[in-house]
């Protein structure tokens, strides 16, 4: 067996209305002054409400930064590290879908005075210690709250990431009933998204990939492709919510130590230039990029099907490898998800330039079980156009 590193958060509590223990779990870890990192879509519907409540009855001082958008602009971060500065903020904690999850470990790394942002960009460059951190998603799809990865948007679409463990929080809460309202699209988006990062954990080349993370990658298929249909087409449905957040968490457990590949190369393009939300981005390759992995990597994907989809288990390798591929596009037809790029948006001369972006991403590219060339991405934009 191969020497690897696995690193996830410090403390993962579980559980329903395990987010109205905020308090109690702040004062013991987090200090007395905390910034609280959100968007200004959960302020609105006050589903911050009962964390804020639960914060105030620990006598913790709270100021909170709500201005976070999606694909947060580094403007954001900073403006949120300002606010965490000029309150002498002892502690971050983090409340929302990934954005927000990502501005407020930042928050963290940057308020304790260490490290710039513009230094931090890259893998292992950011020096800590950080502030202590509490991170609540309240999507099942990113995984942030457990990675140790934070994406900034640079200029006008360009995407970079500060990758350390020092940005992995203390405690990741995460608490299914923050997800029963979530809307269909967004429960679809998010947890094809989650899948995902299972899927090119399990596959991924990184010297890194190993054995704990192959198994979190596993268990998250086997809870999310039994639930994302149920989530989406009945809210109310309590149990699959819960696997969904779950099924979401174990796959950022697999993918923060086992990194993924270009399934994520190819959708961040998109989402930069065309503002497609990062996880139907994903959606819209998906099914293109493991077709064309499955030349290669047919004998890992015919391992995961069946976690996913149990009835493809009596299927050979191959033909196996290549159901999976249209069982998740028929998936995400199903959850009601957009199925090519012409359906949101992205005109056919588009291609070149998402090509030309998709090759700077080198970080997520090296992962991928098939080396891909230019004219290979092209190709699969072209698919799936």
């Amino acid at each position: 067996m191969s020497a690897f590193t696995f690193n996830t958060a410090s403390s993962i509590v579980f559980g329903e209305g395990a987010s109205e223990r905020i308090g109690e779990l702040a004062s013991l870890r987090l200090g007395k002054r905390i910034v609280f990192v959100t968007d200004p879509g959960l302020q609105k519907a006050g589903l911050m409400d009962a964390a804020l409540a639960s914060l105030a009855k620990a006598g913790i001082e709270v100021a909170v930064f709500s201005d976070v958008v999606a694909d947060p602009p580094e403007s954001v971060v900073l403006a949120a590290t300002q606010l965490a500065i000029d309150f002498g903020a002892d502690g971050v904690i983090g409340f929302g879908g990934g954005s927000s999850l990502d501005v407020a470990k930042l928050v963290a790394l940057l308020a304790a005075g260490h490290d710039t942002l513009a230094a931090s960009y890259g893998v292992g460059k950011a020096k800590g210690p950080r502030l202590p951190l509490l991170l609540v998603p309240t999507t099942a799809g990113t995984g942030s709250e457990v990675t140790p990865i934070a994406i900034v948007t640079t200029g006008e679409s360009e995407k970079m990431g500060v990758v350390t463990p020092d940005i992995l929080p203390d405690i990741a809460l995460l608490d299914p009933k923050l997800t029963y309202g979530l809307p269909p699209h967004i429960t679809a988006a998010t947890g094809i998204d989650a899948m995902v990062h299972a899927i090119e954990a399990y596959a991924s080349t990184s010297a890194n990939n190993n054995p704990v993370s192959r198994a979190l990658a596993l268990e998250a298929l086997r809870l999310m492709g039994g639930a994302l249909e149920r989530a989406v087409k009945k809210c109310d449905d309590h149990a699959a919510r819960a696997d969904m957040l779950l099924g979401s968490m174990l796959a950022g457990q697999a993918f923060a130590n086992s990194p993924v590949a270009s399934v994520h190369a190819l959708a961040y393009p998109i989402g930069g230039h065309f503002h497609i939300p990062h996880g139907l981005s994903n959606a819209l390759v998906l099914p293109h990029v493991l077709r064309f992995n499955a030349v290669t990597a047919g004998h890992l994907y015919a391992e995961i099907a069946p976690y996913a989809f149990p009835n493809l288990a009596e299927i050979g390798v191959q033909a196996r490898a290549e159901l999976f591929a249209e069982r998740m596009a028929d998936l995400s037809q199903r959850c009601g998800l957009q199925q090519r790029l012409r359906d949101v948006g992205i005109p056919q001369d588009a291609l070149t330039l998402l090509t030309d972006d998709a090759m700077k991403q080198t970080r997520l590219l090296v992962n991928n079980p098939r080396p891909m060339s230019r004219d290979d991405i092209f190709e699969i934009y072209r698919q799936a156009w």
